[in-house]
């Protein structure tokens, strides 16, 4: 599970208690974007277990390289196989593509047009692929569970799903997490 869009300290205790597996800071425009600064100071509050996962969007690898706070990589852009070769070329930390297929990521993620909107991500256009995936898109705890059990997810990714007015709601983020650990 990961839980996208980490920006205030109240988030990251929110996902302490929760437990998920990842979370997101996005480095890109964004009404997510997380500051390095910020993202600093939220990764010295997160549990070790959770890893940080840093949300970029056509960003120049030297400055994605320079972003030390995260675990793993997220391209949301145009990121072609030549791109994805050379970042993974200079750095150990897994990259995931988002939608897209890839042969150079280490992971997919399948999520609707307008990411971070709500919009829920057509199930049944997921490729076959022999790629480990995120599934992201609309999931919230109502639905994740069906989610799941339709595609089979690596991973799912959650933003607004779990949010109130904009901002991270501590008991949707349990009650997300609930539901996908009951499948």
């Amino acid at each position: 599970m990961k839980i996208c869009g980490i920006s205030r300290l109240e988030e990251v205790e929110y996902v302490n208690a929760a437990c998920p597996d990842y979370i997101g800071f996005v480095f890109a425009r964004s009404s997510r974007f997380v500051a390095l600064g910020t993202a600093i100071k939220l990764k010295h509050s997160l549990d070790p277990e959770i890893k940080a996962v840093g949300v970029f969007v056509n960003e120049t690898i030297e400055n994605i390289l320079k972003i030390g706070v995260i675990d793993m990589i997220q391209l949301h852009g145009t990121e072609s196989e030549d791109y994805i070769r050379e970042l993974k070329s200079k750095t150990s930390k897994p990259v995931i593509k988002v939608n897209r297929a890839s042969q150079s990521a280490d992971y997919l993620l399948f999520d609707s047009p307008s990411p971070g909107s709500g919009q829920t991500f057509d199930w049944a256009a997921i490729p076959k692929t022999g790629k480990p995936f995120f599934l992201a898109g609309g999931l919230n705890p109502q639905n994740v569970a069906e989610a799941i059990k339709q595609t089979a997810p690596f991973a799912v990714d959650v933003s607004s799903g779990v949010e109130t007015n904009g901002v991270k709601d501590a008991a949707k983020i349990i009650e997300f997490i609930r539901s996908v650990r009951k499948v």
